[in-house]
Formats: C-alpha cells, sequence, structure tokens
C-alpha cells in the first residue's frame, strides 16, 4: 500500500510516500510537519528511506527521522550528508512488495532519481514530471533544461504504456493515463 503522509499539509513540503509490505520503506521525507508522527500512526517501524533528490524541501524531516526510526537513508550522491547509501543508475531495489528500478534523472538536480517497478506498474517521480505535463524546475543550483528533457526522455523511453501509477514529489499521484501527462512534460520542457 502507498499512503502520501504529506497530504493535507499546509506547508511547504514534498510529497512523502509510506509504502508498506515486505519492507516498509518511505520515499521522500518532506519538511516542515510531523511525519515521524503520521509514520507511527500507521506503522510500528520504518525499515528504509529511499530519497529522489535532497533539495530541502524533500529531505528536511530526515533528522527527526533518522532519531525516532534509527533507519538509514538511501539515494543517488553518497557524499550528501543526507545519504547513508548509494542507489546506482540501473540497480534494484525492494520498496514494499515491489522491485524499483532506480533510474539516474538529472537536470532538475544532479542527484535526482526516479524509481520504477514495471511488474506493479508504479513509478516514482520525484521532481522530474508533475501532472499536465508540468516538469522540474531548472533554475535552482544543479539544474539544466537540456539534461532534464534528456531524462524525462530517458523516462519515457523506460515507462510501459500501461503505467498505473506515478507518484510526484508535488500535487497528486497520477493514476489515470499517467504516460499521458509524461509525454506531455517531454513536449512542453522543449518549449
Amino acid at each position: 500500500m502507498i499512503q502520501n503522509l504529506a497530504s493535507g499539509v499546509r506547508a511547504f513540503t514534498s510529497n512523502a510516500f509510506l509504502v508498506t509490505g515486505e519492507t516498509t520503506a518511505l520515499v521522500d521525507a518532506g519538511a516542515n510537519f510531523d511525519v515521524v508522527a503520521r509514520i507511527e500512526a500507521q506503522v510500528d517501524e520504518l525499515d528504509r528511506v529511499y530519497l529522489t533528490h535532497t533539495h530541502p524541501d524533500h529531505v528536511k524531516n530526515l533528522p527527526a527521522i533518522r532519531e525516532a526510526f534509527d533507519v538509514e537513508t538511501w539515494g543517488y550522491d553518497p557524499e550528501n550528508e543526507y545519504v547513508d547509501n548509494a542507489i546506482a543508475d540501473g540497480e534494484t531495489v525492494q520498496i514494499g512488495d515491489d522491485d524499483y528500478v532506480a533510474l539516474h534523472t538529472p537536470g532538475h538536480k544532479p542527484d535526482h532519481l526516479c524509481l520504477y517497478a514495471r511488474e506493479a506498474g508504479i513509478c516514482f517521480a520525484g521532481d522530474l514530471v508533475f501532472e499536465n505535463g508540468g516538469f522540474g524546475r531548472t533554475d535552482l543550483e544543479g539544474g539544466d533544461r537540456e539534461t532534464l528533457i534528456r531524462s524525462i526522455d530517458a523516462l519515457l523511453d523506460t515507462l510501459d504504456d500501461d503505467l498505473a501509477a506515478l507518484h510526484v514529489g508535488h500535487g497528486p499521484s497520477i493514476t489515470e493515463r499517467p504516460i499521458d501527462d509524461v509525454e506531455l512534460a517531454a513536449r512542453a520542457a522543449r518549449m
């Protein structure tokens, strides 16, 4: 089961997805709300935290999560203070009951990852793409529009047409033809 623990929060935060199953994991930690209480309301322990990238709105809650659950984090850049364990491009990790392939998708931030479970038809897209063809900012440090376009294209080439759910870093998850939103983002980013 996948739940967005940041749902209804009225503060600047990313989405923070709690995924339960064989392993209990959090995808992105969010910021500026008591995520620990929201996790504790759902589960007794947390096995791992996966980071799509390390912008403050995705990691600010990590210190409290680490303290409460004695949990390690996985992300692309092991040199970053928020990443305990590196995930390489193309590496497979288990989140909940499914195996996800990590896709290095820079452009919004150099350490950006998308996590895709082909069999389950689920992708965590971080801030690469959003609903209705939105895409990640490239005006922040480390952002680059051409790199972002290549990353969106690479994600599009990887995803199956029958993708069932695209969980994004901000805004609602996309569950109706999410591949269409990724295609639209690829076109919109070129404008």
